[in-house]
């Protein structure tokens, strides 16, 4: 390749032409948009668009004469292979929390200069961090451009798909009960308005869904609530007129898109805005009149929403089970397929999966994009097949599956690993040992408004006596019907906030994993659910909790060394295994059911 011609060096170049015409030295261009979502539109894949890495998280900064790329381990892989030539270096990053770049940026401008970053899409908190550091190194910040603009032609648009309704029965919360509980938290705090930009939070408080956002239910919007009503800044021809009318009808009336900061700047003197800083972009937070009283703390929906309704929870147990239909539906085929000889591709996989579950009552689409990785691919672990670049399923070894559904009542996500040929002595390893991470956290206790990173060493610890570790946290939330990623909960490594507190009703994945570059992947993942249990020293040490296992599939046992196994996580294993088998055997029949009743065999302790 005559890297001179590399598409990606001639974007940058194009943006090194604006930040001359600017009079600016450097661009940080986040992985964000003007809602803070973690998948992004196309509108906003500036980031993807001129450096050609692909990964949903990253950061990249281009001076005058350098272009780097901040990516966490999860990604190191993939980067390396999508800027080859391009001219960009990668920095590898510990976290995706990272901040690293602005260190960087620091270290590479001189007192000065101007680094520019479009305040759109800069997050508050990062924003006032941001600051900060350029301040004590000297350089001018600018949040007023949007660089993309002169360098990005053929820039695509605001989406246009209509948003619908979010219906009974599985919508059990009506939007007015939903918003009034919302202005409650709003007057506990004396706010007379609240703006609401995550679009996930807005699709849960208006019970409406989009197709915005590739595998999210959610739809591009700002909400500005009052007192007695609200308004929903959308662009022209999204809503429906007989959604229009409901929305009125709740007090909900509808404004263009790109009035929301107009409307923010024309509040009243005496007004009182409640923001979230992790939830607002810079750009609509100075939007704001000096002489209005702001209050700032997380959005009272985001702790709403975390916290599933009893009826909820029974709508996603029911898709639970469908999921599990459908992957019992494939598996059976896949391994008959594979039996008789037949070849298969990591893209294969992709479509016979997501076959099979368009097939179960209540599917939408899936819930991300599907990673199947045999063997080195599973090292990598936001892998994706693509036409350019596959693997077929040959040989021996591990194939990891990492896939999920959006259903009317409920979002799947299961990650489970399964043999092909024969599987070596070190491969079971490691597969034994994150199954005990997986089994450990699983079956863990603990008080009620327990701060979720503290659960994170339970499930490593097994991969930790060993010298093991992995880059990824161990859990995120997850929505009802909508995004697979949800907060506040985190099972992570990260910093532990009061937010973070584990309620019951939240759903959580617990997926911990063990990644050999070049070789081979592990990761088994199921969804939690917080339930309150009874115990006899209640009134003494308070409410405890633990988790259901809301996932049902098997978790093949041809890989497990039970050298490395107890009694007692094998008896979990079994249970676990007829449960799968009772929920799961009404759904299914033939290959299927066959399938599942071998891959449910107890194991023998």
């Amino acid at each position: 390749m005559d890297t001179r011609t590399h598409e990606t060096r001639l974007r940058i170049e194009r943006i090194r032409d604006a930040l001359n015409a600017q009079g600016v030295h450097a661009l940080l261009v986040p992985s964000s948009d003007p809602h803070l979502s973690e998948y992004l539109p196309d509108r906003w894949q500036g980031r993807q668009w001129l450096s050609g890495f692909t990964g949903s998280v990253g950061s990249l900064v281009v001076t005058r004469d350098r272009a780097a790329l901040f990516a966490d381990s999860r990604y190191w892989a993939q980067a390396e292979a999508q800027i080859a030539g391009s001219g960009i270096t990668l920095e590898k990053m510990a976290t995706g929390a990272s901040t690293i770049y602005i260190d960087w940026i620091a270290q590479q401008l001189q007192p000065g200069q101007v680094l520019a970053v479009d305040g759109q899409v800069l997050g508050l908190s990062l924003a006032n961090a941001l600051r900060a550091a350029m301040q004590r190194a000297g350089v001018t910040l600018r949040t007023d451009l949007d660089l993309l603009k002169a360098a990005w032609e053929d820039r695509p648009g605001l989406p246009t798909e209509p948003v619908y309704e979010h219906a009974a029965p599985f919508a059990v919360v009506s939007r007015t009960d939903k918003l009034a509980r919302v202005r409650k938290a709003m007057a506990s705090v004396g706010a007379s308005h609240h703006l609401v930009s995550t679009v996930d939070d807005l699709a849960w408080l208006l019970n409406l869904r989009g197709s915005d956002v590739e595998c999210n239910p959610v739809f591009i919007a700002h909400l500005l609530i009052d007192a007695t009503g609200g308004r929903l800044f959308i662009a022209d021809g999204k809503v429906p007129a007989d959604v229009a009318a409901r929305l009125g009808a709740d007090g909900i009336t509808l404004a263009p898109y790109d009035q929301a900061a107009k409307a923010l700047a024309a509040l009243p003197a005496t007004a009182k805005l409640l923001i979230d800083p992790r939830r607002v972009t810079l750009g609509l937070r100075e939007a704001v009149p000096a002489t209005v009283a702001v209050v700032e703390q997380i959005n009272p929906s985001t702790l709403l929403k975390s916290r599933k309704t009893a009826e909820e929870a029974a709508f996603i147990r029911a898709a639970m089970a469908e999921d599990g239909a459908a992957m019992c539906e494939f598996y059976a085929d896949f391994e008959a397929s594979m039996a008789r000889g037949e070849r298969w591709s990591e893209l294969d996989i992709d479509t016979k999966l997501s076959a099979a579950r368009k097939k179960r009552p209540g599917f939408v689409g899936l819930s991300f994009s599907t990673i199947a990785g045999w063997m080195a691919n599973g090292a990598l672990p936001h892998y994706r097949a693509t036409p350019e670049s596959f693997a077929h399923i040959e040989g021996n070894g591990l194939l990891l599956i990492d896939s999920g559904g959006q259903y009317h009542g409920g979002t799947t996500d299961i990650t489970r690993v399964w043999p092909i040929g024969t599987v070596s002595a070190a491969q079971k390893r490691d597969y034994t040992l994150v199954l005990k991470g997986t089994l450990a956290l699983s079956r863990t206790r603990f008080p009620r408004g327990t701060l979720s990173p503290m659960l994170d060493a339970i499930a490593r610890a097994p991969l930790w006596e060993h010298g093991l570790d992995y880059g990824h946290g161990t859990g995120h939330g997850v929505g009802y019907f909508l995004n697979v990623h949800e907060g506040p909960q985190s099972i992570s490594k990260a910093i532990a906030e009061p937010a973070m507190a584990m309620e019951p009703g939240m759903i959580t994945s617990i997926e911990p994993g063990l990644y050999r570059p070049g070789q081979w992947g592990v990761r088994i993942e199921n969804l939690v659910l917080n339930v309150a249990i009874d115990t006899p020293e209640k009134n003494a040490f308070g409410e405890m909790l633990e988790f259901e296992t809301l996932t049902l599939c098997p978790i093949d046992t041809r890989c497990i060394d039970l050298s490395l196994m107890r009694a007692d996580e094998i008896d979990w294993l079994n249970r676990y295994h007829a449960t799968v088998r009772e929920r799961l055997a009404p759904l299914v029949s033939g290959a299927a059911l066959a399938w599942l009743i071998q891959r449910t065999e107890p194991l023998a302790a």
